[in-house]
């Protein structure tokens, strides 16, 4: 099965005719910081919050669109440690959206068997976030298709830190010695590390064209490939999904090598 599309590219966007191929290289794990809600609402003279529901529904169709062609792993940013800056009745609403979202959604992760998992200080997360989150792990637990992992209250360097600080835990007291931390020891520490041999990324997308990664899974975009793409989070579809894998498809991973 093939889709193909054309497109005119724009700023960081490659110059060239794209065509996905769904027997081609898929990435195992794509990581999506959905930007752009609060602007595509602007635009159309809305309160910001009307964007973060429309961009739930976004998320739905790229859920299934990704467990559909393969990928194994879809990880969505969406709520950071730094997003608590906001105005409270903003931050009051994207707490209830994962209520909302998983008491329609989870039937229909459960006909994909898609499982959800989530990363970030959900301890902080207020009870009926934080009930709806654990609900909605517990009824997917048992899939055995792609995970849809949510960064809650998420952030890289925070991540880092407790990492850090687990693995120095473990050297004072002797479980562990200072010469035998390795990458795969440090990983094992980190919030990604259910995810086993998915847990580093293989594609990074950013939409709304803001180019930066906004301490999102540092550790694990290491050598991960960007992609910066134009449209607002709301109007990302599964065509605008597929054409950007159809550009990681045409990229050579050389992880440092030649």
């Amino acid at each position: 099965m093939k889709g193909l599309f054309n497109k005119r590219s724009q700023k960081t966007d490659e110059m060239s005719t794209v065509s996905f191929n769904i027997d081609d290289r898929i990435p195992k794990h794509i990581a999506i910081i959905m930007d752009g809600n609060g602007r595509w609402a602007q635009k159309k003279f809305m309160p910001r919050v009307a964007g973060h529901k429309e961009g739930m529904n976004t998320v739905k169709k790229i859920t299934k669109r990704a467990s559909q062609i393969g990928v194994k792993v879809l990880s969505l940013y969406a709520f950071s440690t730094e997003n608590w800056k906001r105005p409270d009745d903003e931050v009051s609403f994207l707490m209830q959206l994962p209520v909302d979202f998983f008491d329609t959604f989870v039937p229909e992760l459960m006909e994909q068997n898609v499982r959800v998992q989530v990363i970030g200080f959900i301890d902080q997360l207020p009870k009926h976030t934080r009930n709806a989150v654990e609900k909605a792990i517990k009824d997917t637990e048992n899939n055995t298709g792609m995970v849809l992992n949510f960064a809650l209250n998420y952030g890289g360097r925070s991540e880092l830190i407790e990492a850090s600080k687990a693995i120095a835990k473990k050297v004072k007291s002797g479980e562990l010695d200072i010469d035998d931390i390795t990458e795969s020891v440090f990983e094992d520490c980190l919030m990604t590390h259910a995810l086993n041999e998915y847990q580093n990324v293989d594609f990074m997308i950013r939409t709304s064209g803001e180019e930066r990664i906004s301490n999102f899974m540092l550790w694990q975009n290491a050598y991960s490939e960007f992609y910066f793409s134009q449209a607002l989070w709301p109007d990302f579809n599964e065509q605008a999904l597929e054409q950007s894998i159809a550009i990681y498809q045409k990229r050579h991973r050389r992880f440092g090598g030649l």
